[in-house]
């Protein structure tokens, strides 16, 4: 019989919607198992880290996280340490050397053997499970989740694309897709439960099929629509070569597909797009973009931008700073280039943009954006949108957050309203990031 403390445990998720998914499932796995979550880290007999590789702050992250618990397990006799995802699977032979404080390790494709692995842990030993599985979906684990309002349903894994920077194949492997009737019994269970949004998932989830039956992506999406008339439905994260007219149309279409795209382009010029293995040029993204607004008047759109990779000069960063301004998009993920040892861009290019020059032309991106994206909100003020409520504000219990279809962050008085509420809201103010208003009755 395992103690109360030691029949619990706490996870840390680092990284992408991915990682939070998979969260789900690893809880899910130990509950099934008999172990209780957690609701904070403190007095868990079990503290898991789930990871994320794809970029260099977020394994700081978790080497600063490693360290304090390495304190805390002379403290915490019989605290057990686990390392799941992408971190073990990408850095396996040096972990265990690098960070006493772990004690099993579990790659993307090996969480059903987490509760097995506790188990011959306390049994003494360290241990490592980081096969990879190309037929694993972790299908028909219904993940844990929290609330009713959102839900992420992982419709594929792993990816082909070999861009010249990312580590995404070396540590979840090659494509898979669920089969199309598990993701609709999912989508079923969810629309059951009484969720308002949910988000298809995958590394390159516009590349989804299910070759057996004979589906793709904008198949799967209308059907998924169809099966949740009354939740917002939403996905990412999409590769532009992938971006098909049907998958456009399936979203104009559908009523409750929300008109936001996110589309990540890493760079605006074709030299570099084609150093990064990208496999479209920038004149190709703009057709695309010029494809989407014709169909989706309105569409919001989101994307990446990679300052300094190699070989990256000053008018590779102006054409990255001409495509911002020429799109406008209301949000991007903005980076520097960091090495990921491994990878085709750390194998055969050089690291040649001194990291100054990659922080000062990160800065220029981001002061650019920032513009764009506050004028882009400004122009929201006076407007009434529709917002799905997620939860309370930050800085005050009594306002709530929420989401228009086009994914802009709103901040609104509670009054009467709760997280799942979907409601009128009038736009009175707004920053680069977040827009205010007050609920329409």
């Amino acid at each position: 019989m395992l103690a109360e403390k030691g029949n619990t445990f706490f996870i840390h998720t680092f990284g992408c919607q991915m990682n939070h998914a998979d969260s789900g499932i690893i809880s899910a796995l130990l509950q099934e198992e008999g172990y209780v979550q957690a609701e904070q880290e403190r007095g868990a007999g079990i503290v898991l880290l789930n990871t994320c590789a794809v970029r260099e702050n977020a394994v700081e992250r978790v080497e600063h996280f490693l360290q304090r618990l390495q304190g805390q397990k002379k403290r915490e006799k019989g605290l057990i340490v686990g390392v799941a995802g992408c971190i073990p699977q990408y850095r396996r032979e040096e972990m265990f050397l690098r960070y006493p404080a772990i004690d099993f390790l579990a790659g993307p494709d090996t969480y059903r053997t987490i509760p097995s692995l506790v188990e011959q842990v306390r049994r003494g030993g360290k241990l490592a499970s980081l096969e990879f599985n190309p037929e694993e979906t972790y299908q028909g684990i219904e993940p844990a989740r929290d609330g009713v309002t959102s839900a992420f349903v992982p419709v594929m894994r792993g990816c082909n694309n070999r861009c010249a920077y990312c580590v995404v194949p070396f540590t979840r492997g090659r494509e898979r897709s669920q089969p199309f009737n598990a993701v609709l019994l999912d989508v079923q269970k969810l629309v059951a439960s009484g969720y308002r949004e949910i988000t298809l998932l995958g590394q390159n989830v516009n590349s989804y099929c299910d070759v057996e039956n004979g589906y793709d992506f904008p198949a799967l999406l209308d059907a998924v629509s169809r099966e949740a008339p009354l939740a917002r439905i939403r996905f990412t994260t999409s590769h532009p070569k992938d971006i098909s007219e049907s998958l456009v149309r399936t979203i104009a279409f559908r009523p409750n597909i929300c008109n936001a795209l996110h589309l990540p382009v890493q760079s605006g010029s074709s030299r570099v797009l084609d150093r990064m293995n990208r496999g479209h040029t920038i004149e190709e993204y703009l057709d695309k973009i010029a494809m989407i607004r014709s169909v989706i008047p309105g569409v919001a759109l989101s994307t990446d931008i990679i300052a300094g990779f190699c070989g990256e000069q000053e008018e590779d960063h102006q054409a990255s700073l001409d495509l911002l301004s020429r799109v406008r998009f209301d949000s991007a993920y903005m980076f520097f280039y960091s090495t990921r040892p491994g990878t085709f861009a750390a194998e055969t290019l050089a690291d040649d943009v001194q990291e100054s020059v990659k922080k000062r032309r990160l800065q220029e991106i981001i002061d650019l954006q920032n513009h764009i994206s506050a004028e882009l909100f400004q122009e929201a003020i006076g407007t009434v949108v529709e917002v799905l409520a997620e939860t309370e504000s930050r800085r005050s219990s009594a306002q709530l957050m929420g989401r228009t279809a086009g994914n802009r962050a709103v901040v609104f008085d509670r009054e009467l309203y709760q997280p799942g509420d979907l409601l009128q809201v009038r736009i009175t103010g707004a920053t680069s990031a977040t827009l205010t208003g007050k609920p329409v009755p």
